[in-house]
């Protein structure tokens, strides 16, 4: 490829950045003033100002992702392996994301936020009608560029993904060849029969070491970080989103294990859930309470050497065949708020049987039926004197769970960032594979340009994701705090994933609506990112938040 065209966008998009930067200390300083009381954040003040705290979140995000994706194409250009697509990736993404920065960025289907609604004055907001900003805005995401973008595409090839590490490369490998010979054809299948995940798809993920692998060695895991986690949970769930749960529900446990246990808990519970003979479910959420934890009223008793629990969960996802609940309770129910609950490690018997789902004395429950997000099932879980070890309280220690939970999130929302990932590549290989076997009007739809330039902005967008989730990914691997950069991942990721899979389903037309059709259950499977793991609302207080008090 022309190396001055490599340098010239570059460059430009370079340029870009620098100006984008500006523009969201512009809105951090004007949202500051409203929302900063005597030098603090004030919460009351916040959720006044929700949706200009919100759309900061938002801006901040496509900075970031900007900044991600042009880090990749820098990566790339120095490694040798920057060519053609990449550099119309970058191109494009810049054109389309400053356009949005300037004219107005969707936070949900019926809400826009304006620069003017978080107080970006106009003459910083001008900085994007000149210069490089102006010319990415007018020339970056073109319909001619949307147009070789989609040549580039046709033959299956997305971008590298600028990974620069053999490990990584050889596990993203083995992990594909296991999801096209035993995910993919069948996948399709379990959703539409509502069935669990079959044992022997578990007992090779376990053979795998996809259970185990950031459990460390001296724990029977394969001690990868939390790139290769990414990697992973991309590949599994570009194939089936339940298939990439599965490894949710043990990082979530494993993490929760490694870094609040005691070590006779860890040696005891680590080997399991690294080899598979351990399935967790996480048992958090609680009717009417959604996102605040703070308000649980499932209370765990002492007496004596046990805990007898009482009170209701719902939302319990792989609750009935799963071995063991991490599971946040009320020890202390003088303290209304996080300081009052406790997290167990709660063993349970697995079960298969639809019909009687929990046998153990004292727990009882119900499946939820559900659009999509199949293959393991979500459940209603009741609790009525259910006896718990006490050497099953996590850490030995009462009032610690909300803590041990918080120090997982940036984990587990990472992962699900990969998880999005994964489900917008798998709408964007659809609908590319539907557009160019669809003849109409004597050929393909894929050579009309509303149908090509939707996935070739499908794969733009989704190359934005991936990159901002490996880059939180990196940073948790730093061990730097990465609640920001986690949030931001999932926010971004799980509106990608949504976005592909509608734009998918259109390509497809009438057919799309059909069940018989792949891409009905990736809508379905899709929907739900936007929900679980703290909904978009939530990802967006936790990043303005953030990034507020970062600064004060």
């Amino acid at each position: 490829m022309n190396k001055y065209l490599i340098d010239n966008v570059i460059n430009l998009c370079t340029e870009g950045q620098q100006v984008t930067e500006f523009i969201l200390e512009s809105a951090r300083q004007s949202l500051s003033k409203r929302v900063i009381i005597d030098g603090n954040l004030s919460s009351n003040a916040i959720d006044l100002e929700q949706f200009a705290a919100h759309g900061f979140a938002w801006l901040a995000t496509y900075v970031e992702g900007l900044r991600q994706i042009l880090a990749w194409g820098k990566r790339l250009e120095a490694s040798g392996d920057l060519g053609e697509l990449e550099i119309l990736i970058i191109q494009a993404a810049f054109g389309e994301y400053l356009n949005q920065i300037a004219g107005g960025i969707s936070i949900s289907q019926v809400e826009i936020m304006r620069p003017a609604d978080i107080g970006i004055n106009e003459n910083d907001l001008n900085r994007l009608s000149k210069g490089a900003p102006q010319q990415l805005r007018i020339n970056g995401n073109t319909a001619q560029t949307r147009s070789r973008i989609a040549a580039l595409i046709a033959n299956g090839s997305f971008g590298q993904l600028g990974l620069n590490d053999d490990t990584l490369n050889l596990t993203r490998e083995q992990i594909k060849r296991f999801v096209s010979d035993q995910v993919t054809p069948y996948a399709h299948e379990w959703h539409l029969k509502d069935d669990l995940i079959p044992i022997s798809v578990i007992d090779q993920m376990s053979q795998l070491g996809v259970f185990g692998l950031t459990i460390p060695e001296k724990y029977g895991g394969l001690g990868m970080d939390k790139m290769a986690m990414c990697v992973v949970t991309e590949e599994l769930s570009r194939g089936y989103i339940g298939v990439g749960s599965l490894g949710t529900r043990s990082e979530i446990a494993a993490e929760l294990i490694r870094l609040g246990g005691t070590e006779e808990q860890k040696q005891k519970y680590l080997p399991g859930i690294a080899s598979g003979d351990i399935l967790p479910a996480a048992v958090f959420t609680e009717p009417n309470t959604g996102s605040d934890l703070g308000s649980l009223q499932t209370r765990a008793k002492k007496e004596g050497t046990i805990y007898k629990l009482n009170g209701n969960k719902t939302w319990i996802t792989h609750a009935a065949r799963s071995d063991m609940m991490t599971l946040l309770a009320r020890t202390n129910p003088e303290e209304t708020g996080y300081p009052g609950l406790s997290m167990f490690l709660a063993e349970k018997p697995r079960s298969d049987d639809t019909n009687n789902p929990f046998p153990a004395n004292g727990m009882s429950g119900s499946e939820i039926e559900v659009l999509g997000y199949r293959g393991m099932k979500e459940y209603d879980i009741a609790f009525d004197d259910y006896e718990i070890p006490a050497s099953q309280l996590l850490g030995n220690r009462e009032g610690q769970g909300f803590k041990q939970l918080m120090a997982t999130f940036e984990s587990a929302r990472i992962q699900t960032a990969a998880r999005s990932v994964g489900v917008a590549q798998n709408a964007l290989e659809l609908g590319l594979k539907y557009a160019q076997n669809r003849p109409q009007f004597g050929q393909s739809i894929y050579n009309f340009p509303r149908v090509s330039g939707k996935l070739a902005w499908m794969a733009v967008e989704t190359m934005i994701a991936r990159q901002l989730t490996y880059f939180s990914a990196r940073k948790k691997d730093s061990d730097s705090r990465c609640d920001i950069e986690a949030g931001m991942a999932k926010l971004l990721a799980a509106r990608v994933a949504w976005s592909n899979a509608d734009a998918s389903l259109q390509i497809h037309g009438g057919n799309g609506y059909a069940l018989e059709y792949p891409i009905s259950r990736v809508l379905c499977d899709a929907r739900i990112l936007n929900i679980f793991e703290g909904a978009s609302e939530i990802q967006a207080q936790v990043i303005t938040r953030g990034l507020l008090s970062n600064r004060n």
